[in-house]
């Protein structure tokens, strides 16, 4: 039994039944042939569950972080169930294995300030490199994006009558996200750079690359150029990420009263326990609004 003929049709699995991305397939391959490695054994049949653990030690002793074991161990799971269900084992080694809780840290976001001082750092450049990079910070700041979803968005996605974005999302599923007029108008504005830019080529992207082979800006590529802008305006680097971003659009969503249902709508989140963790950021005004308005707060009074 070929180990890595069988991780292939576990990943066309993933990716017919479940609609997992590239991105997402990628990652499990990663995980899969590192393991396949480690054990190095001739049948899959073979593997017991201490190999499992002997694994996930070697894993904690190289200093993988517990998230990253977690989700090693996740893709294990998957896998081994899908190879007992396909009658390719006769015994799942993963059955017993209980994956160690993690403490999930609440989300790093930025300050209303900060967000602000990053767009218009973007915005004072005149080349078209910071004018497709300030539009893309408005746009994961104003709708929440993944930076997956960002970089891969073409360029008929805004629907500028109704103020809102389509956004294929994980597992390709379809997401409107309404859009701030004054995001909209800066689009508007910004599509001028792209058609000078591609000069009379064809691109369906919203961010066109003349370097990227698939024809849009990479999700590196954005990365790299948000730090720039993040060392030029004096922000940490180690505070700024693409997920930063939106975390900082669904922070600042909920801090200023929209309801947790909405955000967790416009995120692409499926289940709203996801959300719930930005519930556990308390701004200022959240608890100057419970001191104003909470029974409790008046008896002192």
């Amino acid at each position: 039994m070929s180990g890595k003929s069988t991780i292939e049709n576990f990943l066309n699995m993933m990716a017919a039944e479940i609609g997992a991305s590239v991105n997402t397939i990628d990652a499990y391959r990663r995980d899969l042939l590192q393991f396949e490695t480690f054990l190095a054994v001739t049948s899959l049949s073979s593997v017991k569950d201490e190999d499992i653990v002997t694994y996930i030690q070697f894993l904690n002793k190289k200093g993988y972080a517990a998230k990253s074991v977690a989700r090693k161990i996740s893709v294990l799971r998957d896998y081994f169930k899908f190879l007992y269900s396909e009658k390719e084992i006769k015994i799942n080694p993963m059955a017993e294995i209980i994956a160690p809780k993690q403490q999930k840290p609440l989300p790093k976001f930025l300050t209303k300030q900060e967000m602000s001082e990053l767009i218009q750092a973007a915005e004072s450049y005149e080349d078209f490199s910071h004018a497709r990079l300030a539009v893309m910070l408005e746009l994961m700041y104003a709708c929440g994006l993944r930076v997956s979803e960002l970089v891969g968005l073409p360029e008929n996605c805004i629907d500028f009558d109704n103020l809102q974005i389509l956004v294929r999302g994980k597992g390709s599923k379809e997401r409107f996200v309404p859009i701030a007029d004054k995001v909209v108008e800066k689009i508007r504005a910004y599509l001028g750079f792209r058609d000078v830019f591609i000069r009379g080529r064809k691109s369906i992207w919203l961010f066109p690359s003349k370097r990227a082979k698939n024809g849009h800006i990479t999700r590196d590529a954005f990365f790299k150029y948000l730090k720039k802008m993040a060392i030029e305006i004096g922000i940490d680097v180690k505070k700024v990420s693409p997920h930063v971003l939106r975390h900082s659009f669904a922070t600042h969503l909920l801090n200023n009263g929209a309801d947790l249902r909405s955000v967790q709508k416009m995120l692409g989140h499926e289940d709203i326990a996801t959300t719930e963790i930005y519930t556990h950021i308390l701004s200022d005004k959240l608890i100057e609004t419970v001191q104003q308005n909470h029974p409790l707060a008046d008896l002192k009074k």
